[in-house]
């Protein structure tokens, strides 16, 4: 969702922290997510937050379409994009939306998308990934992190989906001539319209 970014990337720097250089990570030196092995001529212990999030709009947000997705659905391809590649954050958006898993968001997938019901692709999509990360060879070491990552932008994404899709099970505010008449009435009967 086009006003969602800032939202979105908000989750992911919570989940990513500052600066590490763990020699364990694949990554090596990190900053706010941004390592030195993916961006080699980036002066990473002096990452800003306005560079970090140049780099993660420009090449996560912007692949994974975010600003054209649904709520949730954006912030779920955003996160798995940053932690696990573009390609992979968007082929299990895609499988849990039984669309072509290409790993490419196009036409096919935003209308899927816009189609689905947010709640269980959330659902799908984030088991899809914390099951691949359980095949990794580093999961003992980074497993329960991973995990609680994934549960958190679980249920972040389903707040937000929550947030911007209106709720079937409650009638809209009556409006025009049925507005008046319950005017009328509650005046008449002393609000027990």
């Amino acid at each position: 969702m086009k006003s969602n970014f800032d939202r979105c990337l908000a989750e992911v720097l919570r989940h990513e922290g500052g600066y590490v250089n763990d020699p364990h990570d694949p990554g090596g030196e990190t900053n706010m997510g941004i390592s030195k092995r993916s961006y080699p001529n980036e002066n990473i212990k002096g990452m800003t937050r306005a560079r970090a999030a140049e780099i993660y709009r420009r090449d996560y947000w912007n692949p994974v379409r975010g600003d054209d997705l649904p709520a949730g659905l954006d912030l779920v391809a955003f996160d798995a994009a940053v932690n696990s590649g573009v390609s992979r954050g968007a082929k299990w958006l895609q499988s849990a939306l039984g669309a072509p898993a290409d790993g490419k968001i196009g036409p096919q997938t935003l209308a899927a998308a816009k189609a689905a019901h947010p709640e269980a692709v959330i659902d799908r999509a984030t088991g899809a990934r914390l099951a691949w990360l359980r095949t990794l060879k580093t999961w003992s070491r980074y497993g329960k992190g991973w995990t609680r990552r994934v549960e958190s932008v679980r249920e972040k994404a389903i707040a937000m989906s929550k947030a911007t899709t209106p709720n079937a099970t409650e009638p809209a505010a009556p409006s025009g001539f049925i507005a008046a008449l319950l005017a009328l009435f509650k005046s008449m009967f002393g609000g027990k319209a």
